[in-house]
């Protein structure tokens, strides 16, 4: 078979390796990842599927990647030294941010550092007035002295970022082809290619996150490129991105701070193309893995964009209100909320004896206690292998061997005696205190975003998401979840199932009663040609247009559709409609038409409509035997023997809990309860039941 496609996921403990043949068949393969050269463990996954699948990895034409590069990079400090050349008199804007606070009334809050050291924040004399007016030319001897400043310091990476550069772009691309012709073999970004929009801070954070991932993520696509081809494989790479469309590597490589939430977002895209099929409107999804657990929302069949979107707190989030513990990145985003509490995520009691999990995390190596490879610290996971929801011999189909003994041991040593309590009492405290740990990620896309989790179902997925999903559904009173076939791949899976697309922004500043039809029209074509250049089409993109608007004065925006092609006047009520509307649910009210409303930026997203994905996937369920065992659901069930069968045991009609359902990609937990039966698409679909106050 020639030209197939491959998906590799790098998880912080799993690297997930997805095929779709050509008649929808789905097969994948789950290998340790491989710190700290992470390439080596996408190999490893390739060339076990491809042997089988019977396919040569000469022959393989396309690897769709996702990655958390750039996200480890930013969440271990582990970027770039980076350098900032600004306008003279605004070196401090990292520093000053926004008037946040993570939470409320918190006496103690630090600001992250900034990813550029004040040292490192460099001044040139220049000034563009906020209508692009040049109220004072470059002095280009202060680019040649940044310039020296930056040699001497050992820097790898210069991030540019002048103040209203998006109207005038012309000193800031003259500053950068200065700083590239006297830094040769250094990464240097400008704003004006990053987020030619308004907002100083967030045009300056999210220029400095892209010069400080920019090394690390160069590195690492050049060293999976070499080890593809020193395996005999000259495949081209796809990237996803934050966005939930697929682009080449080398565009990456220039923008890699697009790619900051790339894993996330496949799984999300996946997602929404299974609910698609299956004529599910709006949906949760949670997705649980080693190192992290991610919520985010599917609405009216499509996914959510982020306006605003932070990383590197202990929450990274969208949202105007919310805020302030991690680094500004103004990209186009799906909305994933990702805390770091996974199943390898460590367990600890704070000075407080308190539960605590995370955000550290035991990783692929040494990975939890269980694993037997020199691990001591008590993980998520740990607890689950004593309460019996996982195996207690092997995961994975018997790839990673699995000592309980280990795991007691740890969960006494860390809870139990420290705290005085039984085994399973500590590891069922330590199962629901991640569980409301991982319930924040959900809140954050729905009740945050005056949405009611009621209102949807939840598709489970990751490798633990359907270990925890029931747990943390019950808590949001979410009657319903399916847990997709290869749920602990389908990250993997989306990789596949992502079109080929970009989401490409442009600052426009106007009051919507004085919208120019002809400067939108234009202006929407520019993005538009922008955006096929990066896809390498010419005039076949599948294009859906946005804007972003607010209340005049306000400091932060929504976007909002804007389907309506031809008169801009057509559109103004139409806009304004949405836009109160949406304002009015996000946050409870709406303004009067007193209130005269602006857009100040315009939004693409471009396809590429020659991109076919499969419409529907099989995955073939292999028969197991049928076993069971002592799982402890709590103070409320205590022990009860359960039935633990695998995917293809569970039939058509409901069936009542307790179950646990072992797969190669995962387990699922069905409480006693809840139910569960397999559709037509063979996902496990769990329905709970209500509890009556």
């Amino acid at each position: 078979m020639k030209g197939w496609r491959l998906a590799s996921d790098i998880g912080g403990t799993f690297t997930d390796i997805a095929y779709i043949a050509e008649d929808g068949l789905l097969s994948t393969a789950k290998v340790p990842s491989t710190p700290p050269d992470y390439a080596n463990g996408v190999i490893d996954g390739a060339k076990t599927l491809s042997s089988a699948c019977d396919l040569k990895i000469e022959a393989m034409a396309e690897m769709a990647h996702g990655c958390t590069i750039a996200t480890n990079a930013i969440l271990e400090g582990k970027g770039a030294r980076v350098a900032l050349v600004t306008t003279a008199g605004f070196r401090d804007v990292l520093e000053l941010r926004r008037i946040r606070v993570p939470k409320l009334y918190e006496p103690l809050y630090v600001k992250p550092s900034p990813l550029a050291a004040r040292d490192l924040r460099l001044e040139v004399r220049e000034r563009v007035g906020a209508d692009g007016s040049v109220v004072v030319p470059l002095v280009e001897d202060d680019v040649h002295k940044a310039a020296e400043v930056i040699v001497r310091s050992a820097v790898e990476a210069v991030a540019v970022c002048f103040l209203h550069s998006y109207r005038f772009p012309d000193h800031e691309r003259r500053a950068g082809a200065l700083l590239r012709k006297l830094l040769p073999g250094c990464f240097v970004t400008l704003s004006v290619d990053v987020l030619p929009q308004i907002r100083e801070y967030e045009r300056t954070s999210t220029t400095v996150v892209n010069a400080y991932v920019g090394p690390p993520v160069k590195r690492y696509l050049e060293s999976l490129e070499a080890d593809l081809a020193q395996a005999g494989c000259k495949a081209r790479i796809s990237v996803m991105q934050s966005s939930g469309g697929s682009i080449s590597s080398d565009a990456v490589k220039e923008k890699p701070a697009q790619i900051v939430e790339c894993g996330p977002a496949a799984g999300v895209v996946g997602a929404a193309h299974l609910a698609r099929l299956m004529g599910i409107r709006n949906a949760i999804t949670f997705d649980m893995g080693g190192t992290t657990a991610k919520g985010s929302l599917i609405e009216d069949g499509d996914v959510i964009f982020a306006e605003e979107y932070e990383i590197g707190a202990s929450m990274s989030t969208a949202g105007a209100v919310a805020g302030g513990g991690g680094y500004a990145l103004k990209l186009p985003v799906i909305d994933i909320s990702e805390v770091g509490a996974g199943g390898g995520s460590i367990v600890r009691l704070d000075r407080a004896r308190a539960i605590k999990i995370g955000p550290d995390s035991a990783g692929a190596v040494p990975g939890p206690a269980a694993y037997g490879l020199g691990g001591e610290e008590l993980t998520v996971s740990d607890a689950n292998i004593v309460l019996g929801f996982l195996n207690p011999r092997h995961l994975a189909g018997g790839t990673v061997r699995i000592d309980a003994s280990l795991s007691r041991a740890a969960l006494k040593r860390a809870i139990a005696s420290p705290l005085g309590v039984s085994l399973h009492e500590a590891a069922y405290g330590v199962h629901e205190v991640a569980n409301a740990t991982m319930a924040r990620a959900i809140k954050a896309v729905t009740t945050y975003r005056g949405r009611n989790p009621r209102d949807f179902v939840m598709f489970a997925f990751g490798g633990n998401g359907g270990v925890h999903g029931a747990s943390i559904a019950r808590s949001l009173e979410i009657s319903r979840i399916f847990v997709p076939p290869a749920a602990g791949v389908f990250s993997a899976v989306g990789l596949l199932l992502a079109e080929r697309s970009v989401a490409v922004v442009s600052a426009f500043v106007s009051l919507l009663d004085e919208l120019d039809e002809s400067a939108v029209e234009q202006a929407y074509v520019q993005l538009q040609r922008g955006a096929e250049r990066l896809l390498g089409i010419s005039g076949k993109a599948k294009c859906t247009r946005q804007v972003e608007m607010r209340y005049v004065g306000q400091a932060f925006e929504l976007t909002i559709d804007f389907d309506v092609d031809g008169l801009v006047t057509e559109a103004r009520k139409d806009l304004r409609a949405r836009f109160d509307a949406e304002h009015a649910r996000r946050f409870g009210h709406c303004f009067d038409e007193h209130n005269a409303v602006e857009i100040v930026a315009l939004r693409l997203r471009a396809s590429d409509p020659s991109h076919v994905v499969p419409d529907r996937l099989r995955h073939a369920l292999k028969p197991s035997e049928r076993t069971s065992r002592l799982v402890w659901f709590g103070k409320s069930h205590g022990f009860m023997e359960t039935a633990v069968v695998g995917r293809a045991e569970i039939p058509r009609e409901k069936q009542a809990g307790p179950i646990i359902v072992e797969e190669y990609e995962g387990t699922t937990v069905v409480p006693p309860d809840a139910s569960v039966f397999r559709d037509e698409f063979d996902n496990l679909v769990l329905d709970l039941q209500r509890e009556i106050a």
